[in-house]
């Protein structure tokens, strides 16, 4: 395996056995969403859209709006898409945070 890299200012190019390795900004690994310039925005918009959709599915086929159900609910289908990997993705900014505090205040 032979890999060259490109010198220079700009953006480098990598080769294997003398095929170019495509350029990619966004990659998902272990449902986590790692872009280029390592920002956890499109991460967190992600688990906001999953918990957002796991609300609405809620919403449309719970009749019984028992509080201790709902509850149950929201812990076991809502806060695992938006707690999993936190810690690797850690919600800095807080439009982040915010975005993902609406999810909880959708819900109560």
């Amino acid at each position: 395996m032979h890999i060259e890299e490109q010198s220079g200012t700009g953006p480098c190019e990598y080769v294997i056995n003398v095929q170019k390795l495509e350029v990619v900004t966004k990659e998902k690994d272990l449902r986590i969403l790692l872009s280029s310039n390592l920002k956890v925005a499109d991460q967190c918009a992600a688990a906001c859209a999953k918990a957002n959709r796991m609300l609405g599915l809620i919403n449309r086929n719970i009749e019984n709006k028992n509080m201790f159900i709902m509850l149950q609910l929201y812990k076991s289908l809502v806060r695992p898409h938006i707690d999993y990997c936190t810690v690797a993705w850690s919600p800095y900014y807080v439009k982040d945070k915010v975005l993902l505090e609406k999810v909880q205040i959708r819900f109560t």
